[in-house]
């Protein structure tokens, strides 16, 4: 598997360099499983494929405080990212791994590389809900994939120093809740996982033997994602009230 630490100057970019991955290997057959880490770089709000923005996000908070909000690839809920919130993408094959077209098998499995990988300093976490790693009933990563035909990208945060007070801040109550959460509101249910986030990195990348560097895909894939989603007002779908 090869690694690829980047982080770019914009929510946009960034976006844009995780479907990119995917989608320069769709075209690519052959081409190497690949784990990415890498940061926002700003306070940012990010939808999921399907969110309604209005019934997800506290619009009059973002847009007081000038904070974007953006629309990913993959489904599953409205996530806060920014400083102190480590993000994982990992691209992974299905001619290499044909069980992985299940979506639970695939839940499992990057579920429980990220759990294995973090062990050694927090034993006690677990997995709880389709795909949330908790500590003390406490969940500190969410994620989410996008399906495509011969590979999949499984991508998830990890909130290691975050301002926890921004999730309810710029964060509805979300539509669909895990039984496990039992109506908490986010300040009970969230949490920072104590961990050093470069012990955290070094972990990842030895869990999952990503131990060659890997290349960025070519900008032709990120500018057309950028010019026709992320740059792109009708791609987000957010009004403001």
């Amino acid at each position: 598997m090869r690694l690829l630490e980047l982080s770019l100057p914009t929510p946009e970019e960034n976006l844009a360099l995780d479907e990119a991955i995917l989608e320069e290997a769709e075209c690519n057959p052959g081409s190497d499983e690949l784990l990415r880490l890498w940061e926002m770089p700003s306070y940012s709000v990010v939808l999921g494929r399907s969110s309604n923005a209005a019934r997800e996000i506290q619009l009059a908070n973002a847009r007081l405080d000038g904070v974007g909000i953006f629309r990913r690839s993959s489904g599953g809920a409205s996530v806060v990212t920014g400083p102190g919130c480590l993000l994982y993408s990992v691209l992974l094959s299905y001619d290499l791994r044909p069980e992985l077209r299940s979506l639970d098998q695939a839940h499992a499995y990057v579920m429980g590389k990220t759990r294995e990988a973090i062990s050694s300093v927090h034993p006690d976490v677990t997995m709880n809900g389709t795909c949330d790693l908790t500590k003390n009933d406490q969940k500190f990563s969410g994620n989410a994939l996008r399906c495509k035909r011969s590979f999949l990208l499984y991508h998830g945060t990890i909130l290691y120093d975050f301002d926890l007070k921004l999730i309810s801040r710029y964060l509805q109550d979300p539509p669909r809740k895990p039984d496990y959460r039992r109506d908490r509101e986010h300040g009970s249910f969230v949490s920072n996982l104590p961990i050093d986030v470069q012990v955290l990195r070094e972990r990842l990348i030895q869990t999952w033997c990503a131990n060659q560097n890997a290349v960025p895909p070519s900008s032709l894939y990120v500018d057309r994602l950028l010019r026709e989603r992320y740059r792109n007002p009708e791609w987000h779908r957010v009004t403001y009230p």
